[in-house]
């Protein structure tokens, strides 16, 4: 059977109600019957009058003293641990060591948790950039080398075979060439190899203008500001996230237009604003949007997003 838990506060006034009622009576016995017949009347009530202000005066103090605790707690449940860096809303006056100590343990407790999160997110990352880079260079290095194979196979058959099949072997080694082309492209999308050449802009450059000649989506790329000294981790995570925001332009928004814009004024900011036809509400995980939001916690960075209906969308990261 599960009993409902009462608050601490009325816990220690019930135990201070029985301690005083228990008092009084102890001392109702104590005393001789002619002490204890002169508590009538006037002296009962004065005497009631008095162990009401008691227990009145004890509430209040005992009250004041959990108000911490109680602002505490509701800063707690307030705590967004997708935000990063979220730390507890600091009460406006603790005069209570028990509730400073209590305020500064909790906060030390999310730092960790935060730490732990972002190391584990780094590791993760890491992690799939990893096999992202060896599956593209199977595909470049293995299968790549047999589609070229083929290829050469199919032009000496060419060459030799009657005329009767040579339109077959030709088409089919335009369809293995065409094949080589899917498998390159496929393998620049897992690991762009001009991010780790040339570095993020021009990455980006390229990204931007792929996505343009095989949409057909207008697409501009534009800089504002010196660009700082990014992390190897961040200039991942702002590629993804283009990727990935671009990827969701061509499949989903109808869009004409899409302009990306990379400012470094201030703080690091990457813009995706598109023309399309937006949208309202949506499934969390849809669109992608969850694993665009958790790369950029995963580097302290906050993924923004407005859309409307007819209005288009605009998907905003910030690096801390």
């Amino acid at each position: 059977m599960i009993m409902k838990s009462r608050s601490l506060l009325a816990q220690i006034l019930s135990v201070n109600v029985l301690l005083i009622a228990g008092t009084f009576l102890v001392a109702l016995v104590a005393l001789d019957e002619r002490v204890a017949n002169a508590f009538r009347g006037r002296e009962m009530i004065v005497l009631g009058l008095a162990l009401v202000a008691a227990l009145l005066g004890n509430w209040l103090l005992l009250r004041r003293r959990f108000i911490p605790l109680d602002r505490l707690i509701s800063s707690m449940e307030q705590v967004d641990l997708d935000t990063p860096d979220k730390q507890l809303l600091a009460c406006d006056r603790i005069d209570s060591a028990e509730a400073v100590r209590l305020e500064a343990a909790i906060n030390r407790m999310l730092a960790r948790l935060e730490g732990a999160r972002r190391a584990a997110g780094r590791a993760a990352i890491q992690a799939q950039e990893r096999e992202r880079r060896r599956i593209a260079q199977d595909l470049h290095d293995e299968v790549n080398q047999a589609l070229t194979a083929i290829a050469l196979r199919l032009q000496a058959s060419i060459e030799h075979a009657p005329p009767s099949l040579q339109r077959e072997l030709t088409e089919t080694k335009r369809l293995a060439g065409q094949a080589m082309e899917e498998l390159l492209a496929l393998a620049r999308q897992l690991r762009p190899a001009v991010l780790d050449d040339h570095g993020l802009l021009p990455a980006l450059h390229s990204q931007v203008r792929d996505f343009s000649d095989q949409t057909g989506i207008h697409a501009a790329f534009n800089v504002r500001g010196q660009a700082p000294r990014l992390t190897p981790e961040q200039q991942l995570v702002v590629y993804r996230v283009t990727q990935e925001g671009l990827s969701n332009v061509a499949q989903h928004s109808e869009a004409r237009k899409v302009d990306v814009e990379l400012s470094f004024i201030g703080r690091t900011v990457l813009r995706i604003t598109d023309d399309g036809k937006g949208f309202v509400s949506r499934r969390d995980g849809g669109l992608g949007l969850s694993g665009m939001r958790e790369r950029a916690l995963l580097i302290g960075g906050n993924l923004s997003i407005w859309s409307g209906l007819g209005q288009g969308t605009r998907v905003e990261l910030t690096l801390a």
